[in-house]
Parts: C-alpha cells; structure tokens; sequence
C-alpha cells in the first residue's frame, strides 16, 4: 500500500473510477450499476420485455421511439441527487494524480475536487454523444462548470471522464449509437483527448470499483491505457470472469482481492503517512 501511495504522490498514477465507488458513499442514491439504470429508465418509459435490462439497447429504443431529449432527460433525472464524497474520493481529488479517470456518469469526484481544491485550477474533459454534438468528441469545461472552447495546456489535474456526465451540461454516452460512433474511431485514438495521451504515457493505472466483465468497459480501459507502463492494479474483490481474467493479463493488471471499502481507508492512511514525510 505504500508503494501505492508513493506513486500517487509522485503522480505517477491515474486513479481509473468505476461505479463501484459510490458503494463507499453512505449516502449514494443514484444508479451504481448499469442494471439498475437500465431498470430506472425503463420503468418510465415503456421499452421490449427483451431489452429492459441492457442499458445501451433501451436507451437507443428510447432515443428511436421517443427523442434523444428523453434519454438525456432520464439521464438527468437519475443522476441529478447529490452525493457526498468518500474519504478516498477526498483523498484522491488532493493528490498529486494529474489526471483521474471517472468511468461513469455521477458527479461525486468532481465534488470532492470542488471541495478539496476550492481555488479552482483543474479541468473537466468529457465524452460527447455524436448524435448532439457531430464532429467533436471531447466537451471541455473549467472548474466552475463553464465550457471552454478548447482544453488549455498547462500542468493543472485532468478530471477526464470518457462516457459523459450528469454536470455540467448533461453530456451522456449511454445509446447503442453513442458507443457505435465511439468505437470506430477508438482504435486510432480519435476521441481520447489530446492531454489524457499526453498524460497516461508511461504512468500506472490503478483501478477504483471497476469490473471489467462487458465487452465496452474493456474496450474503453484498452484504449484510454494505450501507450502507458506495462504495471497496474486493480481493486477486485469478486472472483473475476474468464474474459476478465484474460483482460488483466493481457494488460499487466494485478488483482488486488480485498473489498474496496478496506482498500480506501487503508490508502488513505497511507497517503496521509506520505504527505506527513
């Protein structure tokens, strides 16, 4: 775990968030799983019995029998609660990572930036839906939530979040369509941003509440390591799948097997221990 720490301190690791984080915020109310969106979604606007459990087929039934204004209109809703923080996401927000990966659509890290870093200073990078907003991949927005024309340079920490997000501006890629335009192109890198390139090469990977069990989150983490060190981690207390398996191996990823909940207070303390050095 100091290692860990170390490495963090040094900024020589991208903290990757899953939805799995928000199991350690007490008071988390919005979807944590793709399941229970999908079953959120779907339970007001009627969709096929077939697919009211895959969240990408019943978004894209809603965005071709409704309007895509419905779909980011759900998504809205189901991610509009607050939630607090967790300690690791406070301590997270305060390291020295220059850049955090935040694989889902609430806006709990970049609260805890806002908390932990009151004088600004850092960016928010999100991915864009092809059908609002054709032509541009990426959606950049300063700390305040204003939107930025381009992404600065410059040093200040990358909040880098490749799906969308509920804030600032309701950015959301969730339909069968948003992933088809994606994946395309995400095999030359076109809609990874420029910074997050320039950022990961080198640099470990460590895996917050992260499975790895869907073929999209696969692909997503595959590419947005590209070109990064051949040594990660990841937090993984459930045995994982055959395919998950073969995905950490092929991608240097070591299982850490211990519930998250006991693997954030003990790297919280060990980056207190380090900035106490």
């Amino acid at each position: 775990m100091a290692t860990l720490a170390e490495l963090l301190d040094q900024g020589r690791i991208v903290p990757y968030l899953g939805p799995g984080m928000l199991a350690l915020c007490p008071d988390a109310t919005v979807p944590a799983t793709p399941l229970a969106l999908a079953d959120l979604m779907t339970a007001q606007v009627s969709v096929p019995h077939k697919i009211r459990k895959r969240l990408t087929q019943a978004a894209q039934f809603i965005e071709n029998f409704k309007h895509r204004k419905s779909v980011v209109h759900l998504m809205n809703q189901a991610f509009a609660a607050p939630t607090t923080p967790s300690a690791l996401h406070r301590a997270l927000a305060r390291s020295n990572a220059g850049l955090l990966v935040d694989a889902w659509y609430d806006d709990t890290l970049a609260t805890a930036l806002a908390q932990e870093r009151p004088e600004g200073g850092w960016l928010q990078l999100q991915g864009l839906s092809q059908s609002e907003h054709f032509g541009h991949w990426t959606g950049a927005y300063a700390a305040d939530g204003s939107f930025l024309p381009q992404a600065p340079g410059g040093a200040q920490p990358i909040l880098y979040k490749p799906i969308g997000g509920h804030a600032p501006a309701g950015n959301y890629l969730v339909s069968d369509s948003d992933y088809v335009e994606v994946l395309t192109e995400i095999d030359i890198q076109t809609p990874i941003p420029a910074a997050v390139q320039a950022w990961r090469t080198g640099r470990h990977f460590l895996f917050l509440g992260c499975r790895f069990d869907d073929q999209l989150t696969r692909s997503f983490a595959r590419q947005i390591m590209k070109r990064s060190s051949d040594r990660h981690w990841a937090v993984l207390p459930e045995e994982p799948t055959r395919m998950e398996a073969r995905f950490l191996q092929e991608q240097g990823i070591t299982r850490i097997a211990q519930p998250l909940a006991r693997f954030a207070d003990e790297l919280v303390a060990a980056l207190q221990d380090t900035a106490t050095v």
